[in-house]
């Protein structure tokens, strides 16, 4: 019986967080600047 009532559980937690979703801003919150950026902004050397 514990596997139903987890699955129970599973299917509740799963419905809630479809319907009613949660933000967490720390999962979209960008820290500092990205490898593209630092690549755009490093002095380039003259090629010869």
């Amino acid at each position: 019986m514990p596997t139903f009532t987890k699955w129970i559980r599973h299917l509740g937690e799963t419905a809630r967080a479809f319907f009613a979703p949660t933000y967490r801003p720390e999962r979209h919150y960008m820290r500092g600047a990205g490898p593209a950026c630092a690549a755009r902004n490093q002095p380039r050397m003259p090629s010869f």
